[in-house]
């Protein structure tokens, strides 16, 4: 293998090494991300679970009225 071979397969390897590092990066970025919008997603669904409850309630006492009227 000859001197100008040598410094191809450097730049490949370096190329490599960078793009690795930057998948990295993002990787880790993406998991971030992943973990908020799954915190965010059971807030949403505990809220949607409050709001249901609230109107299957309105929803008996109308019904309760509607009975004794």
């Amino acid at each position: 293998m000859d001197n100008s071979e040598i410094k191809v397969l450097e730049r490949s390897v370096d190329q490599l090494l960078g793009l690795v590092q930057r998948l990295e990066r993002e990787n880790g970025s993406l998991r971030t991300r992943e973990a908020e919008l799954l915190a965010e997603r059971g807030h949403l669904i505990e809220k949607t679970e409050k709001a249901r409850a609230r109107v299957e309630a309105i929803i008996t006492r109308l019904k309760a009225m509607e009975k004794e009227s």
